[in-house]
């Protein structure tokens, strides 16, 4: 319930883009179009994987030893893909093909796992398709709108029973901590990796993931 915060952050951020893809979209403007087609092919996998195995997944929400384990090989991955991608200039989300589109948005079904980022499994499955870091990273951010909205309203259905007028003060502090941090997180992410590439993060679930472990 606290996401919306999250993805006002990313709207707010890249507002300029958003707009002009808005307006773009209805003046039948080709990269416009091309910008909505790749996160719809790249959504769709998880609408599938979300509501075919969504209790399985919730199941496994209470096992620690999956998330460490998850932080560990996830760890690993991102210094693999580190190691040997040969990302290239992409030119941005609309310049995708529709094969990079649907494979990144398969990859990004492997954070439905407990543990495993789902930033860091689009980032990563796209630059191991060559898709250079920035636009790997701002096709992250923009998947997380439909993806994140889609869970959020998922969720609140399945689970608006639960919810009292108690709650909706601590929700509404929740959503805005989400905002604040995201926003902060974003900028300082796209900084870091630019200039250090995204091996500290990988290190850090290394660690993080051990330490659960031990």
């Amino acid at each position: 319930a606290i996401q919306p915060g999250a993805i006002l952050a990313i709207v707010v951020l890249y507002r300029k883009l958003f707009w002009d893809m808005f307006t773009g979209f209805f003046r039948r403007d080709p990269a416009a179009i091309a910008f909505v087609r790749n996160l719809l092919l790249a959504f769709i996998p998880a609408v599938v994987l979300g509501l075919a195995f969504g209790d399985y997944i919730e199941a496994l929400l209470e096992n620690a030893v999956v998330v460490a384990w998850a932080l560990i090989i996830g760890g690993i991955g991102i210094l693999l893909v580190e190691r040997f991608a040969k990302p290239k200039e992409s030119g941005g989300v609309a310049n995708l093909s529709t094969r990079q589109s649907i494979i990144v948005g398969l990859v990004q079904c492997i954070a439905m796992i407990p543990g495993v980022s789902r930033s860091g499994a689009t980032i990563m499955g796209a630059m191991a398709l060559g898709i250079d870091r920035k636009t790997a990273a701002e096709f992250s951010f923009f998947l997380a709108l439909p993806t994140l909205t889609g869970a959020t309203v998922l969720q609140l259905a399945k689970h608006h029973d639960a919810i009292t007028k108690n709650d909706i003060g601590l929700i509404a502090l929740g959503a805005f901590v989400s905002f604040v941090v995201a926003w902060a997180v974003i900028k300082a992410f796209l900084a870091v990796v630019t200039r250090y590439g995204f091996a500290p993060f990988a290190w850090y679930r290394i660690i993080v993931g051990v330490a659960a472990l031990v």
